[in-house]
């Protein structure tokens, strides 16, 4: 199986376009909606929770772990591969940053996300070691998860939340942007229309995908080991009466949700 985490139910994005490019291959995904949001934990909280997902996954048979949070993506996955060396991880960040390295034409680049995403400064390491000359413009957007797991894709008051925190960024001349949050395709629209047609996104749903869906057709004694077929298992630590209508709105399907404890 291909294990993913996330610490809600944004990874969920991850999920459904994993599903698009290898729907031939189970899927297990945990989300830690008991103990969402990470962005605003510190980073020792965030390896703890990391190596218990992860756990979590393998227990149940994943071969191969996707961090489906750029949280965790920026700030545990050092830990993780030497917590678990025989396992093969893939985060967001990396390829989202290849992306966004192919895209843009004048070398400034923006970025939104949680806090510890911003502040763990690993995008600006990966470009400045990429390309000296490369602008990285980044700006903490910490209303936009609570908003989308409101269920707030439309409204008036996220429209104008977006607006606000794109603002300094295009002042900077951005030509592309980089969604730092496995939420955010799920407002894709509302960012696009906000940063402007000339600015091209960079979504990790789709690139992390891609990166998997590469690795599995090139390792084919791992693809043997992965069970094929069967409906995704969605787990979760905490269930509220709108998890499931919001996980709908994620995977673009129904689904229904398992309660784990992992304490």
């Amino acid at each position: 199986m291909i294990g993913i985490f996330d610490s809600g139910l944004g990874g969920l994005t991850v999920v459904k376009e994993i599903l698009n490019k290898l729907p031939q291959y189970k899927i297990i995904y945990f989300g830690d909606t008991a103990r969402t949001p990470y962005g605003t934990k510190s980073a020792e909280t965030v390896k703890r929770y990391a190596i218990e997902n992860t756990k979590f996954l393998l227990e149940r048979g994943a071969k191969i772990i996707v961090v489906a949070c750029h949280t965790v993506s920026s700030t545990a996955i050092p830990v993780l591969k030497e917590k678990f060396p025989n396992i093969p991880f893939f985060e967001v960040v990396t390829p989202s940053f290849k992306k966004a390295l192919k895209l843009t034409k004048n070398k400034k680049i923006g970025l939104i996300g949680t806090r510890t995403t911003v502040e763990s400064g690993i995008y600006d390491q990966l470009f400045s070691q990429a390309d000296s000359e490369i602008k990285l413009y980044s700006n903490p957007a910490p209303l936009l998860v609570p908003l989308i797991e409101e269920g707030w894709l439309k409204k008036p008051e996220t429209r104008k939340i977006v607006k606000k925190y794109l603002i300094p960024l295009k002042m900077k001349g951005i030509d592309t942007l980089i969604l730092g949050c496995t939420h955010y395709p799920l407002i894709k629209k509302v960012i696009q229309e906000k940063a402007g047609k000339r600015i091209k996104l960079v979504d990790p749903s789709e690139e992390i995908a891609l990166e998997v869906k590469n690795f599995i057709e090139n390792t084919p004694e791992l693809a043997k080991e992965l069970q094929e077929n069967g409906e995704p298992e969605i787990y979760v630590s905490d269930i509220t009466p709108n998890f499931e209508k919001i996980a709908k709105l994620f995977l673009g399907r129904p689904i229904k949700l398992k309660k784990v404890n992992l304490e």
